[in-house]
C-alpha cells in the first residue's frame, strides 16, 4: 500500500500550512498517511525524531513517500541515514531544506551526526528538492549543495519565500505544485 510520511518544521505542528490539506488529498488517492506531531519541535533533534518514528507502528518500504518542510526536510535526511541497509523508500520531497544550523542554537540537534551522503542517496529511488529563490530562512545555496551531494532533482520556484502561510500568505494552506509533482512521480 502507498504510504506518505509528512514532517513539519521547527516549532510547527501537523495542522499548520499545507500539511493537513496534503494529508487529505493523499488519503483521497488511497495513501495511508501520517503527519505526526514531532516531539520537542521547538528544538528539532534527529535522534529524538527517529526514536519516535521507529518506535511507532509506521513502516517504511518501497511504496513510501517522505515529505518534509524546513527542519522536517532535514529530519528526513536523518531518517534515511538511519534506515536499515535492506530498506528503501520510493520518493522523498524536501521543501526548504538547509545544511547547517543557520546560526540558530535550537537547530543543533539536527546536525549532531554528520550526514553520510553516499548512504543516504541509496535509500530512495527519487530525491526531489523544492526551494524558493527568495527564502529568507534557508538560502538557496543550501538546497543546491544537498541536492548536488545526493544527485537529487532541484526545483527552484520563484517568489515562494519559505512555502508557508507566515512567509508567503494564505496560498500555502494548499501546495498544488507539490501534489502535482507527487502525482507525476508515482505514475512513472
Amino acid at each position: 500500500m502507498k504510504s506518505a510520511l509528512i514532517l513539519h518544521g521547527t516549532s510547527d505542528n501537523p495542522n499548520k500550512n499545507w500539511l493537513p490539506w496534503l494529508k487529505t488529498e493523499l488519503e483521497q488517492r488511497d495513501y495511508k498517511t501520517w503527519v505526526p506531531q514531532l516531539p520537542g519541535a521547538d528544538k528539532p533533534n534527529i535522534e529524538r525524531y527517529n526514536d519516535f518514528i521507529f518506535s511507532s507502528d509506521w513502516k517504511l518500504d518501497e511504496q513510501s513517500v517522505l515529505i518534509g518542510h524546513s527542519s522536517g526536510a532535514v529530519a528526513i535526511l536523518g531518517l534515511l541515514q538511519a534506515l536499515p541497509t535492506e530498506t528503501k523508500v520510493d520518493t522523498c520531497i524536501l521543501v526548504g531544506v538547509f545544511k547547517d544550523t543557520l546560526g540558530w542554537d535550537s537547530l543543533d540537534g539536527l546536525f549532531e551526526t554528520p550526514f553520510d551522503w553516499d548512504y543516504i542517496k541509496t535509500k530512495a529511488k527519487r530525491l526531489i528538492f523544492i526551494h524558493s529563490d527568495d527564502d529568507s530562512y534557508c538560502p538557496l545555496e543550501h538546497a543546491q549543495y544537498i541536492s548536488g551531494k545526493l544527485d537529487g532533482e532541484l526545483i527552484i520556484r520563484s517568489g515562494q519565500k519559505h512555502f508557508s502561510i507566515g512567509t508567503a500568505g494564505e496560498k500555502y494552506r494548499q501546495f498544488l505544485f507539490l501534489l502535482e509533482l507527487l502525482s507525476d512521480q508515482t505514475q512513472t
